[in-house]
């Protein structure tokens, strides 16, 4: 009966939606921190592999698409923000940037790099990216910040694209499945990075994962993707027990060396000022949980002061680059999860090995 047992936690709903062999997905990556061979690699291994694509214009999304399809024949997801945008970004005014450059001045003056002008429109536009999604034909699209129309929806369907839309509360989960996705992330506030609420505003959505997973499973007949704060078997076995039918891991896989996260990112993952995470705008003006530092304590006063998305991170992104260029890595942000002080692997095909061996081994011992 145990070996039977054992075998089931790898074949679940999700399992046999996506055609893979563990319910273990690598969570996307933005700002170029996810990368083909890490994706290709946890494809290969028998999960599925993810790439961030927000940042990328749709001639860039049919490569990045190309080269993935080089590295493996395995189900693999590209990942997409449905809003490339905060409400406000456009009527953002000079007289508010110049108040954001007042307050960012002396970090500006203490890396001696003069303030940039106020950003222009970065031209990135879901509607390009998603029709870039829909010729190029991947497996799977997941997407976050919203529900694309029921237009775009039904193209990727007729696709053969299977779609995971993105939740951080109940209500966000259930209007993904009025909307005819085929899985849903459910993710709690200990993920690393952006807060991917639609519903209502972030602060209002923090949900913990071990919270709002059973809440979900009780709501929605659609396969459910755990997120947040899982690095181990211990995590998956806990999701799985909890309703999800799979895991997104994200801050462990960022941490590998395949990930294109920068090597000081990195070596912060693994360091002991993992421990303190924070969720801030500042980083690019929409609640993100970053590794805590000497800047987020300075501005924690000032959260309703920074500039709407994206304005805030096209400015911020001149003080970060800076920042590391010159070993100031206390004025730039790295995105972590609660979850980070337990990484151990720095490879991603041992961090794979380690999450499937713990998870059986917990269930043998049942």
């Amino acid at each position: 009966m145990k070996r039977n047992y054992i075998k089931m936690w790898s074949q679940t709903r999700i399992t046999t939606l996506f055609g893979i062999e563990y319910p273990i997905i690598q969570g996307p990556f933005g700002g170029g921190a996810s990368s083909t061979k890490l994706a290709s690699t946890v494809s290969n291994l028998g999960g599925m592999g993810s790439y961030g694509m927000n940042h990328l214009t749709a001639p860039e999304i049919i490569e990045v698409n190309r080269e993935i399809r080089t590295k493996t024949s395995k189900p693999y997801a590209l990942n997409l923000w449905v809003s490339n945008k905060d409400e406000h970004a456009d009527d953002y005014s000079i007289e508010e940037y110049k108040k954001l450059c007042s307050l960012f001045k002396p970090w500006f003056d203490e890396l001696s790099i003069p303030l940039p002008g106020k950003p222009g429109a970065d031209g990135r536009r879901f509607e390009d990216q998603v029709q870039a999604v829909i010729d190029a034909q991947p497996p799977v699209l997941s997407f976050i910040f919203g529900i694309p129309s029921h237009e775009i929806l039904n193209d990727l369907h007729k696709k053969n694209i299977k779609l995971i839309g993105t939740a951080t509360t109940v209500d966000e989960a259930v209007a993904l499945e009025a909307a005819g996705v085929d899985a849903v992330v459910a993710t709690g506030f200990e993920a690393g990075g952006h807060r991917a609420s639609f519903i209502r505003t972030a602060e209002e959505s923090l949900t913990g994962t071990f919270v709002l997973i059973p809440q979900v499973a009780d709501k929605v007949k659609i396969p459910i993707i755990a997120a947040g704060g899982i690095a181990d078997g211990r995590g998956i076995a806990a999701a799985l027990t909890l309703g999800a039918d799979a895991v997104q891991i994200g801050t462990a896989f960022l941490a590998c060396e395949e990930s294109n996260a920068a090597p000081e990112h990195k070596a912060k993952l693994f360091s002991e000022d993992a421990k303190y995470t924070v969720l801030t705008k500042m980083f690019t003006g929409r609640l993100a949980r970053s590794i805590k530092n000497k800047l987020s304590d300075e501005m924690r006063a000032h959260e309703y002061d920074f500039a709407p998305y994206p304005t805030q991170r096209m400015f911020f992104n001149v003080l970060r680059t800076a920042a590391i260029n010159q070993g100031r890595t206390d004025l730039a942000n790295f995105w972590s999860g609660q979850n980070a002080p337990i990484l151990q692997h720095k490879k991603a095909e041992d961090l794979f090995h380690s999450l499937v061996s713990q998870t059986e081994g917990i269930y043998k011992r049942e």
